[in-house]
């Protein structure tokens, strides 16, 4: 049907309305569309211009270089070396397990660094390089580099790695580094985004562990450009960071070397320290270990050995093991007892072998007893009777008040790992620590260093050096950081009567010079060292009265760990003291046979600067002892000695 010219005109007027509306409704939002791109382009251009550009920038950390560590004469102890590595970025690589097996061919691959790689790598963005392969030689990344067409995503690359080229002549000192872990971040607070770098090395132990602070640096940075999936493409500038402080040490590396062989296979400490500066020469724990073995990660049976190992290799005997002193204590119990006026130098005491305290009997080392015998013959001859009569009088707190005051019992402020305080026992620390209260007998042990005494190799060489000089020297290790020397305040003079000091001194110049010195044997001939020392004896077992009735059995009969402990204490030359020697040989023996040897001869070297003359020992010993040399200079192995560039 056709419609009438109204109705098509009522029609298109409809449509021209509606069309009107919709063609306004899209001018309005194309408008509404330029004027947000506008707003976008150009109001807020910078804005999202700096969004790009952050997005497009990654600021990357860059690892400081390790401070050094240096002997008194600037020979290298610690350093950084190149370590070859090979990574491997997965997606470049394609088939992983084929690159793997051609790379294989080139580069001896460790199974447990390999597993530990691939595990990393399933749990890693695929454009992160992992290392694949650590330590590697000069010789294989060379091989790794001219066959690279061939190894799709493998790259050898250079970093820094901790090296200790006298291997375990200073392990107990410096200590070593190892990759950081969770648990060595979980210790810290507000860590370092530093050490949040996979297997950036810290130090774990030792020097290297308390010095960390300074020996770590601080971190450069760098600026790289990255794609939308965050692979870097290529490194647009980068700014250095500041290396960790140089440690120089006042530890003599020949001193040390030789001391660290001198010990042998014993399980032993000894203490070198400088009798006017307080400076720590040689500190040696026997046996010991190669801290190199740490640095990229100890593998699990070789560790097993060394915890295993019953002369515990890992611990520092020297600053962490403590002793009870035994007849090294007794120039303390004479000093105490000269201070308070109780007895003087040639007053003298009846040794019959024994005394009689609150019906117990306290024996002296000798059994038929020493007789009449003074200060100086008691020292020379380790009267323990004279020393018991000498406490009963004096009491335990001033001989614990004397004890402190030349060194025991105080933790000595050293940046070494486990420094130990030893023990100066008192009545109220018996009542607080035992719950018990003191007793007379408890005395006369501490009198000879026995019963709670204890004291460290450390604390006995700043007792030695104490009363060679008279002065309150403090054992310092750290020389001078960054060529900054880090010298202390100067030592005070002891308060103790320097006439008491050189009646001590006489009866332990008698011990080693004396025919009748404990010591004798191990004395040193050359008229300007003489020593002066002090043999000790401490007990690990107690001896029963039905075993002194049938005879006490020997050393040498008893397994080894139920022997006694060997210690010897000596300064030189006695006239004008240089150095202080404390040594201790756990489970062996009697100081005068096991320790004394051992002290003579490692002062010899000190007073000497190296291997001394024949003719300062014995002419009995001068054969024995040109064989033990020629046989430390083979045990020594040859050392990769360096030194600091002066230039």
């Amino acid at each position: 049907m056709r419609k009438s010219p109204a109705e098509v005109g009522e029609s298109h007027t409809r449509l021209t309305r509606r069309a009107l509306l919709l063609g306004g409704a899209q001018l309005a939002f194309v408008g509404a569309l330029g004027l947000r791109m506008r707003h976008l382009q150009v109001d807020q251009a910078d804005q999202f211009r700096l969004l790009a550009e952050e997005n497009r920038i990654n600021i990357r950390l860059i690892p400081p270089a390790r401070g050094e560590l240096f002997d008194r004469n600037g020979v290298v102890l610690a350093r950084n070396e190149p370590s070859y590595r090979i990574t491997m970025v997965r997606e470049d690589a394609g088939d992983v397990d084929d690159v793997i097996s051609r790379l294989a061919t080139l580069v001896e691959l460790d199974p447990d660094d390999l597993d530990r790689a691939m595990t990393e790598m399933r749990r890693s963005p695929p454009f992160l390089p992992i290392t694949v392969a650590d330590r590697v030689s000069w010789e294989e990344m060379s091989r790794v580099a001219v066959n690279a067409p061939a190894l799709p995503g493998i790259t050898p690359e250079v970093g820094l790695s901790r090296y200790y080229p006298l291997r375990g002549d200073l392990a107990h000192v410096i200590g070593y580094v190892g990759p950081i872990s969770d648990y060595d971040l979980s210790k810290i607070e507000n860590p370092d985004q530093l050490l949040r770098i996979p297997r950036f090395q810290i130090g774990k132990v030792g020097l290297e562990g308390k010095m960390e602070n300074n020996l770590r640096g601080k971190a450069g940075t760098k600026r790289v450009e990255v794609n939308a999936v965050g692979r870097v493409m290529r490194e647009l500038d980068r700014r250095e960071g500041q290396p960790g402080d140089d440690v120089q040490l006042t530890i003599d590396q020949q001193l040390q070397s030789y001391t660290q062989a001198r010990l042998g296979n014993e399980s032993a400490a000894a203490v070198i320290m400088d009798c006017q500066s307080g400076d720590l020469l040689a500190i040696a724990s026997s046996p010991t270990f190669d801290p190199n073995l740490f640095v990229e990660g100890i593998s699990v049976p070789a560790y097993r050995a060394l915890t295993e190992n019953d002369h515990r290799p890992l611990a520092a005997k020297s600053v962490q093991g403590t002793y009870p002193p035994g007849s090294t204590f007794k120039m303390i119990t004479a000093l105490a007892a000269l201070k308070e006026g109780l007895f003087s130098p040639d007053d003298t005491v009846w040794c019959p072998g024994h005394l009689e305290v609150s019906n117990r009997r306290f024996h002296c080392w000798k059994r038929g007893g020493h007789g009449h015998v003074g200060l100086t013959q008691a020292l020379r001859e380790s009267c323990d009777v004279y020393f018991y009569q000498l406490a009963l009088e004096v009491g335990i707190d001033k001989i614990s008040a004397m004890s402190t005051k030349l060194g025991l019992g105080i933790r000595h402020d050293l940046p070494m790992s486990g420094v130990a305080k030893g023990l100066n026992p008192t009545r109220d620390w018996k009542a607080q620590v035992r719950g018990e209260s003191w007793v007379i007998g408890d005395t006369a042990n501490a009198s000879i260093g026995q019963g709670f005494v204890l004291a460290s190799p450390m604390q006995l060489a700043v007792m030695t050096a104490r009363l060679a000089s008279g002065l309150e020297l403090q054992p310092r290790l750290v020389k001078s950081v960054n060529g900054v020397e880090q010298a202390g305040a100067a030592p005070q003079t002891l308060d103790i009567n320097p006439t008491h000091l050189d009646q001590v001194r006489r009866g332990m110049y008698a011990v080693s010079n004396h025919r009748r010195g404990t010591a004798y044997g191990s004395r040193i001939i050359a008229d300007e060292y003489r020593l002066a020392g002090k043999t000790g004896t401490s007990q690990v077992r107690n001896i029963t009265a039905a075993e002194r009735a049938r005879g006490v059995t020997r050393n040498e009969d008893l397994p080894w760990n139920r022997r006694d402990h060997a210690l010897f204490v000596n300064f030189a030359p006695y006239d004008t003291p240089r150095v202080a020697v404390s040594v201790v040989v756990e489970h062996g023996g009697g100081g005068s046979k096991a320790a004394a040897p051992i002290a003579r001869d490692i002062t010899l070297q000190a007073l000497y600067g190296g291997t001394p003359p024949l003719s300062a020992y014995p002419s009995k010993d001068r054969a024995k002892i040109e064989e033990q040399q020629e046989e430390l200079d083979r045990l020594v192995p040859e050392r990769e000695i360096t030194r600091r560039n002066r230039a």
